[in-house]
């Protein structure tokens, strides 16, 4: 089995890799049947000349790979027919500006296998950068505090090397007596932790940061039983607002009354409610005025979140009261960071994270006859044909 590792062609560039140069080496100490070819890149983290130290060869092209491992949508031109890619195509929710992207892998009879999709039996994702989304989105957070109130001036994650020089910078400041809420207690919400924790700020309880006031900056991890309620008064939990979100209410705006600055880390399904709506953000006891949006769903359960922003230019201002974009540094205005690509940020780190579990849970699957389904769940499509598993994108690929 012969793997091609692919340069990223999207705009703008992504400086990320499926498996950098360490777990190159991994893979082929522990599948010496295994082959693996660099295509040449100016961009990538990881230099040629760091492949070539740990004996991976760089090459021009690497079509004569049977499987192309890449990071971004590969745009359509560049694709090779008749192989077996991973990437995230950003098409299983149907999203119009890839549309044509999975038509053409039909057209060119690849077998897509999207990053997004592996998964074990019980449906939990392998393989993400989310921890890093956390890790990043929390930096910019209180980098866009700092900005908005002028009270200290932090780099650019971009510009830094990896999390210990975020940390870093973040020592280096001392934020107001704030509160702080960060919803999500999974790989982007605990991403998140990190850094708070990496700050030395307090973790206090849900009680205790409604109620109380603090002479130090704190912190709240809440999580989907914390900010939502069952519409019939019953007590719910996690497990059955996941299971019936239809049946649940919003409980968040008791958060919004004490918080300064809130950073989104959670998951979003459909059918939930919105955490807080435009309707809210006009109250008067409405009080955040930094948000740090990871999860980045436009116009979904963080309302505040219009659209999304850029690495180049990552916050903008939102006004509560004409609910359009203004200057974040207005008195008024909610400063908002929603950056939706925000690993990209920490592109050497984000890498290692992610070439592990993809070595880990990915790789064997080829070896081993798949005998976890592995590779089957996150095959999209086989034979120019979507799988039955993902036939509901037919009448995606066949709409104008």
């Amino acid at each position: 089995m012969k793997f091609g590792i692919i340069q990223e062609r999207k705009n703008p560039p992504d400086r990320r890799v499926v498996l950098s140069p360490t777990e190159c080496q991994n893979v082929l100490n522990y599948f010496p049947e295994a082959q693996i070819k660099v295509e040449t890149s100016p961009i990538r983290v990881f230099t040629n000349s760091e492949y070539e130290a740990a004996g991976i060869s760089i090459h021009q092209n690497v079509e004569d790979c049977d499987v192309m491992l890449g990071v971004k949508e590969v745009p359509i031109e560049a694709l090779i027919p008749n192989k077996k890619y991973f990437f995230f195509s950003h098409t299983i929710k149907k999203q119009p500006y890839n549309r044509d992207l999975l038509r053409a892998i039909l057209e060119k009879n690849i077998e897509l296998y999207d990053h997004e999709v592996i998964t074990n039996p019980k449906g939990q994702r392998l393989v993400a950068f989310g921890r890093y989304a956390g890790i990043v989105g929390a930096y910019n957070g209180v980098r866009t505090y700092g900005l908005k109130y002028g009270t200290f001036n932090l780099p650019k994650a971009e510009t830094l090397r990896d999390q210990q020089a975020l940390i870093d910078e973040l020592q280096k400041i001392q934020l107001p007596n704030i509160k702080i809420l960060l919803t999500g207690k999974g790989r982007v919400g605990n991403g998140a932790k990190e850094m708070l924790d990496a700050m030395n700020l307090r973790d206090v309880k849900v009680d205790e940061y409604l109620s109380q006031d603090f002479k130090e900056p704190v912190y709240c991890q809440i999580d989907a039983e914390e900010y939502n309620k069952r519409k019939d008064g019953v007590l719910g939990n996690k497990d059955d607002f996941f299971a019936n979100p239809e049946e649940y209410k919003s409980n968040f705006f008791r958060f919004a009354k004490v918080t300064d600055f809130y950073i989104a880390g959670h998951f979003y399904g459909d059918g939930a409610p919105y955490l807080y709506t435009r309707e809210d953000a006009k109250h008067q006891d409405f009080k955040i005025k930094v948000v740090a949006d990871v999860s980045c769903d436009i116009d979904g359960p963080v309302a505040t979140t219009i659209k999304p922003s850029t690495i180049a230019d990552p916050i903008y201002g939102y006004d509560p009261v004409s609910e359009m974009e203004t200057d974040f540094k207005n008195q008024d205005a909610i400063a908002v960071m929603a950056v939706d690509n925000l690993p990209a940020e920490l592109p050497r780190d984000a890498s290692n994270g992610f070439g592990g579990a993809f070595s880990k849970y990915v790789i064997p699957a080829f070896f081993n006859g798949d005998k976890d389904g592995i590779l089957e769940r996150a095959r999209m499509t086989s034979d120019g044909e979507l799988t039955s598993r993902y036939s509901y994108l037919q009448d995606y690929v066949d709409g104008g």
